[in-house]
């Protein structure tokens, strides 16, 4: 019994490490989708953005073995991502009423669209650790929460004083979006150890070329 017990408490510590790593790109993710709220809904979107999150993380980890079968699933994903952080890069909503409840969902819909994303590559890693023992999984994702949610509050502040950070914050999300696409099987002839220049060459173009065009369209607005 005392073995058994060891053993779910070292599966645990690797679930809330697979979680903490990615319980700081969270908290900036859900920074960025809730920056336009009124202090209100920030709290409401940052609560319930976290609470669907956790429920989607879930459910994919237990379907992992259904999604290891999907083909360019991590590609698609990682592409996704890309596309999710020049949108919070630029999106720079008024704070009127009509526009904070537009703004709330559209906020709720991208949290959890991007968590999902995020989350494919540790999904499966977690699904490894947790030997197919889903109240563990459940969890090591409850007791990341609060860091994710004080996480974002911290994030938020920063937004406030200093607005460059959500150029700090896309990079984030972009670095994480190519290394999806790095880890997808299929480009395996393109992203592999032999030839690793191939990653680094798409980071810093998708760097250059979204973070620009994003301050363009930020300037412009």
């Amino acid at each position: 019994m005392p073995t058994e017990y060891a053993s779910l408490i070292d599966n645990l510590i690797a679930i809330i490490i697979i979680d903490l790593v990615l319980a700081g790109d969270n908290a900036i993710l859900i920074a960025l989708a809730t920056k336009n709220l009124e202090p209100a809904l920030q709290r409401k979107a940052i609560l319930w953005g976290s609470f669907g999150a956790i429920v989607i993380r879930t459910i994919m980890t237990i379907m992992a073995v259904y999604l290891l079968k999907i083909p360019a699933l991590s590609a698609i994903g990682g592409i996704a991502l890309l596309v999710i952080a020049y949108q919070l890069i630029t999106d720079q909503d008024e704070h009127d009423n009509q526009v904070g409840k537009t703004s709330f969902w559209g906020a709720m819909r991208t949290i959890i669209i991007a968590d999902a994303v995020m989350g494919i590559d540790n999904v499966l890693a977690v699904a490894g650790a947790s030997e197919g023992n889903i109240p563990l999984v459940i969890i090591g994702l409850l007791i990341c929460i609060p860091i994710v949610i004080f996480g974002s509050q911290v994030v938020l502040k920063l937004l406030e004083r200093y607005p460059w950070i959500i150029y700090l914050g896309g990079a984030v999300l972009i670095i994480t979006g190519v290394e999806m696409i790095d880890h997808e099987k299929l480009l395996d002839p393109w992203f592999n150890d032999q030839v690793p220049y191939n990653k680094y060459i798409l980071m810093v173009v998708s760097l250059i070329g979204i973070l620009g065009i994003g301050w363009k369209a930020r300037s412009k607005k």
